[in-house]
């Protein structure tokens, strides 16, 4: 089961990332401009994030293995169109619908989870997983580029369709449905009366920014480090490239420390533990800029090390709470908090770029993940409440039974 999870929550973004070291090769094959053969990337993620908006209710309706298996073959037949593309409108469109098929993989994992294992255990499980798949993950690019060098750029295709046809055929024969039938026949109101359960409960809306706050200050990380390491100290990309490897190290690490840590904790002291080492690493980033030592990639990405370890504890721990608030609507919640992450991150990734492109010192990209920081905590103070009672499997068991969910 964790291996069928690893493999559908990661064949969406490996398959993203495999793309990115031939966007060159692309523009040059179909005579385009770069910025087109790079709509074949950003088009994606559009259809990341929508995606899990529509597939989350669905599977809450009719199943997580129908939606799954329609969603990944729809993956694979928008490979087999990628990999013949003749034209770049072609292979864009086909890039779309591909998105709208795999994301099905990373919306429906996170649902699986709530429905298979209880609520203090959903956050460890999470973090289990996206350790495993970052693996696999910060290995793509490299694989991409291998596969671009040397067979051309339409293998990768090949080798994502082959992928994703063998995952498909895998969910099919092992995956049982993990929907439970009682649950979902109490919440019957489909998508709309789900989604108004879930934003009426301030809880769900409190884990459900610290979860989605908490991925910005990735993307907005992501978009303007290359020019605070390029443009503002002189450094070349592949030297970028090697320590922003560091942040997904620390990334991974936090997953496995929360892994290890979730048995003896509760959900929100794990989540405070994050936002503390979170907030803590993205103010020491903002000294070192005052002072002028983060001029050297060294004090800049090794603090930011220590961001990455504590954001993987919030991440992981606030997906757990926003999933726990209506167990039967799992799915909804998480199309919801896919389509937030997604959606908007693409625009906090701009906004990092304009930061650091637009300055002479990284202290305002710094000073965006102190507020982007302040908002997590913002969210877990203001919309979540303090627990006065310690929840036992018991009231667990029994909040799921009832229309509500609410715990």
């Amino acid at each position: 089961m964790l291996l069928l999870l690893v493999v559908m929550t990661g064949i969406a973004p490996i398959s993203l990332y495999m793309l990115v070291p031939a966007l060159p090769e692309l523009a040059r094959t179909f005579d385009a401009d770069i910025s087109i053969a790079q709509m074949t990337v950003s088009l994606y993620m559009v259809g990341l994030a929508f995606s899990q908006l529509i597939m989350g209710p669905l599977s809450d309706k009719f199943g997580r293995r129908p939606v799954l298996l329609a969603g990944l073959g729809l993956m694979v037949i928008a490979g087999i169109g990628s990999s013949f593309a003749l034209t770049l409108p072609q292979l864009i469109a086909a890039r779309f619908f591909q998105a709208l098929g795999g994301a099905t993989g990373m919306v429906m994992s996170r649902a699986i989870i709530r429905d298979l294992y209880p609520r203090e255990r959903v956050g460890a499980m999470i973090s289990l997983v996206i350790a495993v798949m970052m693996i696999a993950q910060m290995l793509s690019p490299l694989a991409g580029g291998l596969l671009e060098t040397g067979f051309g750029w339409r293998a990768i295709f090949y080798v994502v369709t082959a992928s994703s046809l063998v995952v498909t055929l895998a969910i099919a024969f092992f995956l049982p449905e993990t929907r439970r039938r009682a649950a979902s026949d109490v919440s019957g109101g489909g998508f709309i009366a789900d989604s108004r359960v879930l934003l009426r409960s301030r809880t769900f809306i409190g884990y459900l920014l610290c979860y989605v706050v908490a991925s910005w200050i990735i993307f907005t990380f992501a978009g303007g480090g290359p020019y605070v390491v390029v443009t503002q100290m002189g450094r070349t990309s592949a030297e970028y490239g090697a320590w922003f490897a560091t942040s997904g190290l620390a990334y991974l690490v936090g997953n496995l420390c929360c892994v290890r840590f979730a048995p003896r904790r509760t959900i929100e002291q794990l989540i405070w533990f994050g936002l503390a080492l979170q907030f803590g690493g993205a103010m020491l980033n903002v000294v070192w800029g005052l002072t002028g030592l983060n001029q050297n990639p060294a004090w800049l990405f090794l603090t930011h090390m220590i961001v990455m370890f504590g954001n993987a504890f919030v991440m992981s721990n606030g997906a757990a709470g926003a999933l726990s608030i209506r167990p039967q609507a799992a799915g909804t919640a998480s199309g919801m908090m896919g389509f937030l992450q997604m959606g908007l991150g693409s625009l906090c990734s701009q906004f990092g770029a304009w930061l650091g492109g637009h300055f002479a010192t990284p202290v305002p990209l710094n000073i965006a993940l102190v507020v982007l920081s302040c908002g997590c905590a913002a969210a877990m103070i203001f919309l979540v409440p303090r627990r006065k009672v310690v929840v036992t499997e018991e009231m667990i068991e029994k909040a799921e039974g009832e229309e509500s969910g609410l715990l």
